[in-house]
């Protein structure tokens, strides 16, 4: 019997985005209603017929807001996206606070887009079976858990320590090399806990300012500085009765630790301009690449604040001490971005997969993500061949690639010679004469970034930039391939 089609209704009052939104949920197997008013979209969730529910919260005759606390009156098992050109985010949190699965700000990619959907249909599932919007436990014969892809035995003992913790209070902080997937980690953690139902709020303290980092934890009052036009909430207040993720805490700087460890102690929180502590109910969630007792003793991290913080310690394993998932999740990654460029690819031949099951992975999940993205985009399939590969995912180049270890453009892994590095940058920059220049900045970042085995912090530093810098630019590179 063949599993009928998820059904979503899409509410947006611009028809070529109406139009556009169909179109990519289509393609992921959805079958879709659009309406493009508040009245049609009221009308159509009176109907009682569908599974998400994916609407705009700025509509020509009401409030996306009303829309969806009609929603979750009327239709309660129905899982809402919500997306809006405005990133408020009082917005994010009341449509949270009304039920809302997941909240996006345009733009965002077309593949964010489709796979917030698709996860909303899968937590409605879950709920259906029993298991409500807090137990995502994998069912038999799968490989998936709540995001993560493999069930290699150092991913189940994963799967068993997050289902352990999941339903307690405690402070779990994360550790593994860059691009293991933390923030999946605390996604899942969140979603089989109490607080599944409220706010998972992610912060990189890596990726912002120091002097600004305060202000977007603990939130600020209009005029308390300069360029503070309004009053803004702050992420710990944001996530009030739900998860607050703390990534990449050791680019914290040591004054914010300590008021980070205050406001572990007190569950308060006073806003920058503010003199009143406000209460706030969250469970912390943090994450670093780096060693944390390392840290300690460097004097970079706080000692007290990290035995407040190390409650329950979660350490994710790179993808070299899981091989048995490569193949898997090299499958999974194919067929989603494939199945996005419209082409078919049935998987690897022989060789390929001996070659990829032989590589090191410095750039772990992410690094074969990416791989099997470029391989989607450049050939047509229907198996991928060892030829379509990247030379540099020859595995005698990745076992000499280290972490940390930089390699020319041309050459990621770090196998140039001596000689071809202490040569004058310009004969070794007269292969980009030609190229424009913003593709010659992309270039290095993420080749650095891939060198540096994923880590952007170490990039930033061998490149004598700010971490924030190297974010801010990966983001405008996605919103050049996202959806306005």
């Amino acid at each position: 019997m063949m599993e009928t089609k998820p059904r979503a209704l899409l509410v947006e009052d611009t028809r070529s985005m109406a139009m556009m939104y169909a179109k990519l949920l289509e393609r992921d197997g959805f079958d879709v209603t659009i309406a493009s008013t508040a009245a049609a979209g009221l009308a159509a969730i009176d109907e009682k017929r569908h599974d998400v529910l994916v609407l705009d919260l700025m509509l020509p005759d009401g409030s996306g807001l009303d829309l969806l606390e009609h929603a979750g009156k009327a239709t309660p098992d129905v899982f809402s996206v919500v997306m809006t050109a405005d990133g408020s985010i009082n917005r994010a949190v009341e449509a949270m606070r009304l039920g809302a699965f997941d909240f996006m700000v345009k733009p965002f990619s077309e593949t964010a887009f489709v796979a917030s959907a698709s996860n909303a249909v899968a937590a409605r599932k879950t709920a259906l079976k029993g298991g409500g919007t807090t137990k995502g436990a994998k069912t038999k014969g799968s490989t998936d858990y709540n995001g993560f892809v493999g069930d290699s035995e150092p991913m189940k003992a994963v799967y068993s320590r997050i289902e352990q913790v999941g339903r307690s209070t405690a402070t779990v902080f994360i550790t593994g090399e860059s691009g293991t997937g933390k923030e999946v980690c605390a996604q899942a953690i969140h979603r089989v806990s109490n607080r599944a139902k409220a706010p998972f709020i992610a912060l990189n303290c890596g990726a912002i300012p120091s002097e600004l980092l305060e202000s977007e934890v603990f939130g600020h009052l209009k005029g308390s500085f300069s360029g503070a036009i309004s009053d803004q909430l702050g992420a710990a207040r944001a996530a009030d009765g739900g998860t607050l993720f703390l990534d990449e805490l050791c680019e914290m700087d040591l004054s914010l630790q300590t008021k980070l460890l205050r406001f572990l102690q007190t569950s308060t929180v006073t806003p920058v301009g503010a003199t009143r502590p406000v209460p706030v109910d969250v469970r912390i969630i943090c994450a670093t690449n780096r060693n944390p007792a390392m840290e300690v003793r460097a004097k970079r991290l706080r000692e007290d604040l990290f035995f407040r913080l190390y409650v329950v310690p979660i350490h994710l394993p790179p993808l070299r001490e899981r091989s048995g998932d490569v193949m898997t999740l090299a499958r999974h990654f194919l067929t989603k971005f494939a199945r996005e460029e419209g082409k078919e690819m049935a998987g690897f031949d022989a060789l390929a997969t001996e070659r990829l099951t032989g590589m090191r992975w410095p750039g772990n999940v992410r690094q074969l993500e990416n791989l099997m993205r470029m391989i989607a985009a450049v050939h047509d399939g229907p198996l991928v061949t060892a030829d379509m590969l990247p030379s540099e995912v020859d595995t005698s180049a990745i076992e000499t690639a280290q972490p940390g270890q930089s390699g020319s453009i041309a050459d990621p892994a770090g196998t140039s010679t001596g000689a071809d590095r202490d040569a004058p940058l310009s004969q070794r920059i007269g292969a980009l004469v030609g190229e424009e220049l913003g593709v010659v900045e992309r270039a290095l970042i993420e080749e650095t970034i891939a060198a540096c085995g994923g880590s952007i912090p170490k990039a930033s530093r061998m490149l004598g930039v700010s971490p924030s810098t190297i974010y801010r630019r990966r983001e405008a590179w996605e919103a050049e391939r996202g959806v306005a």
